[in-house]
C-alpha cells in the first residue's frame, strides 16, 4: 500500500511540474517573454515543488525526525555560508521572480534608469535571472535585477523622446 501512495506522490510531482511549466508557458506568451526567461522561471518554481513534495514523501514515510533534521541541517548550513557569502545572487533571483510577474516594461522598450551617478538608458535587450541587459548605441549594459527594482525607472515613449 505504501508503494502506491509513493507512486502517486511521485506522480503528482510530475503533473504538478508539467502544469507550472505550461502556466508559465501560457502566461510568458500573453506578455511576450522570451523563452530563455520563461525557462529559468520554470525552473526556479520545479525546485520548489520537488523541496515541497519531498517534505511530503518523508512526512507520509515516517523516517526518523533525528537522521532528517541531521541532513537537513548539514544541507542548510552549507547553503546559509554559500547563500551569505553570494547574497546578491539570491536577491537577483528573488528579483528575476518578481519582474517576471510585475515588471511593466517588456524587451524591446526603450528605459532610462534614473541614478545620479550614472546616465543608464536605452532599449532593454535581455531580462535573465540575474540582469537586464541594456543596448545603449553599441554599448550592452548588464544591470543587476534587484538594482532594477530599486531605482526608478522611466519608460521613454516617443512624446518623451521629442521634449
Amino acid at each position: 500500500m505504501k508503494i502506491i501512495v509513493v507512486v502517486c506522490i511521485v506522480l503528482a510531482l510530475f503533473i504538478s511540474m508539467w502544469l507550472a511549466s505550461f502556466s508559465v508557458k501560457k502566461y510568458g506568451a500573453g506578455k511576450s517573454v522570451s523563452p530563455y526567461r520563461l525557462k529559468y522561471i520554470a525552473r526556479t518554481i520545479h525546485i520548489v515543488l520537488i523541496f515541497l513534495y519531498s517534505a511530503i514523501l518523508i512526512t507520509y514515510l515516517s523516517l526518523e525526525y533525528s537522521q532528517i533534521w541531521v541532513f537537513l541541517s548539514s544541507i542548510f548550513a552549507v547553503l546559509g555560508v554559500a547563500l551569505f557569502a553570494q547574497w546578491s545572487i539570491l536577491s537577483n533571483i528573488t528579483a528575476s521572480l518578481i519582474i517576471f510577474f510585475g515588471f511593466p516594461y517588456r524587451v524591446g522598450d526603450h528605459i532610462e534608469i534614473v541614478d545620479k551617478e550614472a546616465d543608464i538608458s536605452g532599449i532593454i535587450e535581455e531580462i535573465s535571472l540575474f540582469h537586464v541587459l541594456i543596448k545603449r548605441g553599441d554599448e550592452l549594459i548588464s544591470y543587476p535585477n534587484s538594482l532594477i527594482l530599486q531605482k526608478p525607472v522611466v519608460k521613454k515613449t516617443e512624446f518623451n523622446k521629442s521634449i
